[in-house]
């Protein structure tokens, strides 16, 4: 039977290192985010890249949607586990795309698949605030009312959510040229642009300990991390509610909500 660990194992093994967050969905789910695969979890369908780029009715589809999404998505505040991680000083590497680990204070995040909060015109390449683009989608669709509320399953990692009358929605275009527009993140079926993989290979090089919070390692995005720092010898702890794919690589396992363990650990320090 494998060893049951809590937070003062977590907090043994990280004692004196200099140590690495690789967050996940699950770090957000207290801030009303809900994750993809956690318990209550509903099927998602989501639009992927080449779609997106080829076809415009699926750029209306994800339109019509993240503008409902981000009725809720954009007023998400950090949680108790968000603002230990910052009290505690860890760099982080986040999967999320939610910005709410810099919104709690953390200096030194690299946000591996993007910020939800940005808006990148395909055509051009300007970035514009994901707040301003919403104006811009409630004033073009006055008739597309009701706000999804925070922490149901509707609402998406990605800012998407579930939406079903969106024919008829209008998409705006890049004030500059006229271009296309795109959320500035990794989208499904898209790859992590080389050089933030490089940085993340080396922020975990660097590290004497790697940390993953609330992430069931899934894709290959955040387990190859994992992998390279087992390789290395790298001490790895893994808190979750669920299996990851990684768990025979840690050396602290803990099947806990984010939040607890890094306020228990925050207060221990």
């Amino acid at each position: 039977m494998a060893p049951v660990h809590d937070a003062s194992d977590l907090a043994a093994l990280l004692s004196g290192r200099r140590w690495l967050a690789l967050t996940g969905a699950g770090m957000s789910t207290d801030s009303g985010i809900p994750d993809y695969r956690g318990n209550g979890s509903r099927p998602y369908n989501p639009i992927l890249f080449n779609e997106f780029l080829k076809r415009p009715e699926e750029r209306r589809r994800y339109w019509a949607r993240s503008m409902q999404g981000w009725r809720s998505f954009g007023v998400a505040q950090p949680n108790a586990g968000h603002l230990a991680l910052a009290t505690l000083g860890a760099a982080v590497i986040t999967q999320n795309v939610d910005g709410l680990h810099q919104a709690a204070g953390s200096s030194d995040v690299l946000d591996l698949h993007g910020r939800i909060d940005s808006v990148a015109c395909l055509e051009c390449g300007r970035l514009s605030h994901r707040a301003a683009l919403q104006r811009r989608l409630e004033a073009a669709n006055p008739g597309v009312d009701g706000t999804i509320p925070a922490g149901t399953a509707e609402v998406r990692p990605d800012g998407d959510a579930a939406v079903d009358d969106w024919h008829d929605f209008v998409v705006v275009a890049c004030e500059d040229c006229g271009g296309v527009l795109k959320p500035d993140v990794v989208m499904f079926g898209e790859s992590v642009p080389p050089p933030r993989v490089a940085d993340a290979y080396a922020r975990v090089d660097a590290a004497e300990a790697l940390v993953v919070l609330g992430s069931s390692l899934t894709v290959m995005s955040g387990l190859r991390f994992v992998r390279h720092a087992a390789r290395h010898g790298t001490p790895i702890a893994i808190v979750n509610r669920g299996a990851t794919r990684a768990d025979d690589l840690a050396d602290v396992r803990l099947h806990a909500g984010t939040s607890e363990t890094l306020t228990a650990l925050a207060d221990a320090s």
